[in-house]
């Protein structure tokens, strides 16, 4: 996927890639939830594991937790073919060693190929811009659907 000028989220991300329900507790067993999440029907990661270790490797270097209930889990990977973008929640939040030491809630997964620097920091970007409004954190915690997320990223764009 050749990435434009603006990015359209609602594009990268797909319905299955969205879980509503993430299960686990500790930070490592969530993060291989959600490679599996992101990984799951998609022929974009080619090898799960390894893209595992590039997003542990990542948050060795600080979490991804960037407070407000959200984490932007991300990584470039030799294994990664095209971006793929997953979103998943935790309905009781999670230590996820946030920046404000609050609980995490709202997950967005990104895998991005090795050699698209410039894609992959449009995309993070994006998603910060996104989660900076903390109305549109409380509709994404709201949201009963994954159509519901879809929507609530799409409307809110730029």
């Amino acid at each position: 996927m050749t990435i434009e000028k603006s990015i359209k989220l609602s594009v990268l991300l797909k319905e299955k890639h969205i879980d509503l329900e993430l299960k686990e507790h500790s930070k490592k067993k969530l993060l291989t939830e959600l490679v599996d999440l992101a990984a799951a029907s998609s022929e974009k990661i080619k090898d799960p594991k390894e893209f595992l270790g590039a997003l542990v490797k990542r948050e060795k270097l600080g979490s991804t937790g960037i407070g407000n209930g959200v984490a932007i889990p991300h990584a470039k990977s030799e294994s990664v073919r095209d971006f793929v973008l997953a979103f998943a929640r935790h309905k009781e939040g999670v230590d996820f060693g946030a920046l404000d030491g609050e609980k995490t809630y709202l997950f967005f997964v990104l895998a991005s190929p090795q050699d698209n620097v410039g894609g992959h920091l449009k995309i993070l970007a994006e998603i910060s811009r996104l989660v900076k409004d903390k109305f549109i954190v409380e509709l994404l915690k709201r949201a009963e659907t994954k159509k519901e997320i879809l929507k609530i990223i799409s409307d809110h764009e730029q």
